[in-house]
């Protein structure tokens, strides 16, 4: 490696990176009109993944508890589980749901449900019956998959549900006399007789990069969740966005590119504790690492003990989700009593994340990358990456785009007026990964979608050479008498007390000034920080409007949605419930 660090600028790496010929090539597209950049070698539509998967043939592809399948077994019981459904009567275009836990069973129903031409509508599976109930009413969805609690929340809704005509369920523990209702296992078995399914054909379905193929609910933190319409290209692009964000890393520190055939490399094992029905877990983790022959293991829920247990045992080179799940792992007092060497990459996004954990995770697992990134469900998953030396030197950045994607920071007045490098606005986004537009929901999608470009809605700023820095979402952003305060900026101040775990500024209502900022922190092992002294903290650090007037303390991990987002409206009611007690 070279002593100077970069040895080259972003640009000339894209640059190199995507040159004619290249792994990386780069191409222009029209899509709906729009002339857009896009990987001339990604795969075109999720089935040429499936396909590019099934040749690593014999290598595990799914470990969960004590259930293995390799990557032939997962094929046959995905194909098998697809001519059911054509059998079924779902034709291209039809929506086909998926709302489990991360089961081996999840993959499976999704890619059978790609493989039909269906529009693949996985739900949240932490959603209530109600909600379940909304999600499967407005995708239209003909055939669900569920898991059994899945069976329990939407079976007395069922009356009110008439488009959809039949429910698989994965591991039923009891028989249901509802004529739609139908085991899972009674088409495709338990996962240790995959292997043993017999050989079938790929279904006859023409299946192109524009194609619909997915619809992912947005988080919903305020109103009723949008469905985001994506296309096959939308899915596939983020296989070259992961690529080229690591192969960038090489360049910039003056090294060679390594070998990126993955049928010449050792397999990669990802711990994956994000939820599948999100676009991390879908778009960025599952279909790149079917795609590249890697082995995904699955957790029933996120525990951090066990967690290391399984990356000792498995071996697993990567994980990550939200920030909180790296802090657990270099917090936890059992750390030392597991082999975790193996561990190449502790990534992240959907949250911010403080500029010391980055300095954590070099020090604590020295043999691996710190990463983390930007994307929205809007934008399939990840729009920019950060990794390695870059994330280091830039600690409080996402990172810049993918070579295909666009940035622009614009005001947010008009959203019209394109603002300089180190101007604070809003950010907007183009390139393959852009979503559509909301399903059904035209209003929506006129006001988010404009002319190719996507109106994120994040308050954020660019520097000279095109690093992203978020600095809050626009609604969430504070104003107190009349002072803008970004929440992200507080939050990281708190971050870097070495006491705190996790924290969050949420706004609490104030006569005079409109509102102003109050904080909620979870504290790590043995933090003994008290109210006056966080605040102190800030104090020295940030000007006095922006300190909390408040903190409260929370017993364990701030509650998230399944996108890793802090949900603040809950956080919002420990400082209501004590306004309403005074």
């Amino acid at each position: 490696m070279s002593d100077a660090w970069p040895v080259m600028s972003i640009a000339e790496a894209h640059r190199r990176l995507t040159a004619p010929g290249g792994r990386f090539e780069i191409e222009e597209a029209v899509i709906r009109g729009i002339p857009t950049r896009v990987w001339k070698h990604a795969p075109p539509t999720l089935r040429d993944v499936f396909i590019n998967g099934r040749a690593f043939k014999d290598r595990e592809f799914i470990v969960y508890d004590d259930d293995r399948a390799t990557y032939e077994a997962f094929a046959r019981a995905t194909l098998t589980l697809a001519h059911q459904l054509v059998a079924d009567g779902v034709r291209k275009g039809d929506r086909v749901a998926v709302i489990m836990r991360n089961l081996p069973e999840w993959p499976v129903a999704f890619f059978a449900g790609v493989l039909t031409g269906a529009i693949v509508t996985p739900l949240n599976a932490w959603w209530t019956g109600a909600e379940l109930q909304y999600g499967l009413a407005d995708s239209g969805a003909k055939v669900a998959f569920v898991d059994d609690e899945r069976l329990g929340r939407i079976a007395e809704h069922f009356d009110s549900l008439p488009d959809l005509e039949r429910v698989y369920v994965a591991r039923l523990k009891d028989e249901t006399a509802d004529p739609r209702v139908r085991r899972l296992d009674d088409v495709i078995g338990p996962v240790a007789g995959w292997a043993a399914l017999p050989e079938r054909p790929l279904p006859d379905v023409p299946l192109g990069p524009e194609d619909d193929a997915t619809i992912l609910y947005t988080s919903g933190t305020t109103g009723k969740p949008k469905g985001a319409l994506g296309t096959h290209r939308n899915m596939t692009s983020n296989i070259g966005a992961s690529g080229v964000s690591a192969a960038r890393n090489f360049l910039r520190a003056g090294q060679p590119l390594p070998e990126s055939d993955p049928h010449k490399l050792p397999q990669r094992t990802t711990l994956l504790v994000v939820p599948l029905f999100h676009a991390t877990g879908l778009s960025a983790t599952l279909s790149p690492t079917l795609n590249s022959g890697g082995k995904i293991v699955l957790m029933r829920r996120w525990d951090a003990e066990p967690a290391m247990r399984l990356i000792e045992r498995e071996k697993v080179n990567s994980t990550g989700g939200v920030p909180t799940i790296a802090w657990q792992l270099i917090e936890h007092p059992a750390r030392s009593r597991y082999d975790l060497s193996s561990l190449v990459a502790v990534t992240y996004g959907g949250a911010p994340s403080a500029p010391e954990l980055v300095r954590k995770i070099a020090e604590v697992f020295p043999g691996s990358q710190p990463g983390n990134g930007w994307g929205m469900t809007e934008t399939t998953a990840t729009f920019t990456s950060h990794l390695g030396k870059d994330y280091e030197n830039r600690p409080d950045s996402a990172g810049p785009a993918a070579p295909v994607g666009e940035m622009q920071i614009r005001d947010p007045a008009d959203g019209v007026t394109v603002l300089p490098p180190g101007a604070v606005g809003e950010l907007w986004v183009k390139g393959p990964q852009v979503v559509k537009g909301y399903w059904n929901k035209p209003e929506a999608t006129a006001e988010t979608f404009v002319d190719g470009w996507l109106r994120t809605g994040d308050l954020a700023r660019l520097d000279e050479e095109g690093f992203l820095f978020i600095i809050d979402r626009a609604k969430d952003m504070l104003i107190r008498g009349g002072e803008n305060i970004y929440c992200v900026e507080v939050e990281n101040v708190l971050y870097d007390h070495p006491d705190v775990m996790d924290a969050a500024i949420v706004g609490v209502p104030h006569k005079t000034l409109g509102e102003e900022p109050a904080a909620v922190v979870h504290l790590k092992p043995g933090g003994t920080a008290t109210e006056a002294e966080l605040r102190a903290w800030v104090r020295e650090r940030l000007a006095g409007f922006k300190v909390p007037v408040k903190v409260a303390f929370w017993p364990e991990t701030l509650p998230r949605n399944a996108n890793g987002k802090i949900l603040k409206t809950e956080l919002k009611k420990v400082f209501a419930d004590e306004t309403a007690a005074a």
